[in-house]
């Protein structure tokens, strides 16, 4: 066991104004999630454009926010769908994880969103999650649904620029948040329901081997959303537990960052000054909080 680390408590940077908040309107992510509880928003997949604009979904409700620097947030697309995770291309367009549909692509300027991928050999994903891109362009995502230690069938995928797609794991009970290494050889994988972070070496011929769990957490729900540093730094949400911890590549827990906000803290980005703050969703608040953080963030744009 380690000792605990330092702790610091996240400052408010943006919230949800109550002008977009579905207060007293239904959806089948809160009858499912929350059994019924009003949920006017949820947001998650934080994600930074090229002009230092945060992009967050909201899931029941199948809509995007854009936040400004300056913390104005507006709505860029609302649609019959429940995005989760976001990230960037290269060319400027969105990838969305969306639950109901499969890989999502969006147009921020326009708003116009249409399905990227949504039914290997006709067959529907269980519910993507989560989404990271490789130096190439290849997609890493979470195939979730309803998994867990009753069902540990979520499903770790790659789709590579050709459009392959490969299945790395399928034996995963509620695969979650990702990222890659900085020498992308590893995936990072929160493992919501068992309460840990697999590591997933990735074989030059795009499979795995030697899986194992990197970090045992205990408390909360489970991690969730992640980010990594040039370090190899992890940042994991602990959702439940309204902390997002940060381990040493070596998996040492190096700091603790609380939540003034609730509990629910689920995803993570770098972003700000210096790509060295961390922007944090408070999902069931609506919130968006900010850290420091000691090491400078991996750019998502690696792949130019």
């Amino acid at each position: 066991m380690f000792a605990a680390p330092p702790a610091v408590e996240a400052r408010v940077f943006a919230k949800i104004p109550d002008r977009l908040s579905k207060v007293g309107q239904r959806s089948a992510f809160a009858d499912v999630q929350f059994h019924g509880a009003e949920t006017p928003h949820f947001i998650e997949g934080p994600s930074f454009d090229r002009q230092g604009n945060l992009f967050v979904t909201d899931i029941p409700f199948g809509r995007v926010f854009k936040i400004t620097p300056s913390g104005d947030v507006s709505v860029v697309v609302e649609y019959d769908g429940e995005p989760n995770g976001l990230k960037f291309h290269r060319d400027g367009r969105a990838f969305i994880t969306d639950h109901k549909h499969g890989l999502m692509v969006l147009d921020v300027n326009t708003g116009k969103i249409e399905p990227f991928y949504d039914r290997p050999l006709l067959t529907r994903f269980r519910g993507v999650n989560d989404l990271f891109f490789g130096a190439q362009g290849d997609i890493y995502f979470t195939d979730q649904g309803q998994t867990g230690l009753h069902d540990p069938s979520g499903r770790l995928y790659r789709l590579r620029t050709n459009g392959q797609l490969d299945c790395i794991l399928s034996n995963i009970p509620s695969p979650n948040g990702l990222v890659l290494n900085v020498e992308e050889n590893i995936v990072m994988l929160a493992v919501t329901r068992a309460n840990c972070v697999w590591r997933v070496p990735l074989m030059k011929d795009g499979t795995t081997s030697k899986t194992g769990m990197a970090i045992q957490m205990t408390g909360g729900f489970g991690p969730d959303g992640m980010a990594i540093d040039a370090e190899n730094n992890l940042a994991v949400c602990h959702v439940g537990l309204g902390v997002v911890w940060l381990f040493s590549a070596l998996g040492e827990p190096m700091l603790r960052i609380n939540s003034p906000k609730g509990k629910l803290v689920t995803n993570c980005a770098y972003g700000g000054k210096d790509n060295k703050q961390l922007f944090i969703t408070e999902s069931k608040t609506g919130t968006i909080l900010v850290a420091d953080m000691p090491v400078q963030g991996r750019t998502m744009f690696s792949h130019m």
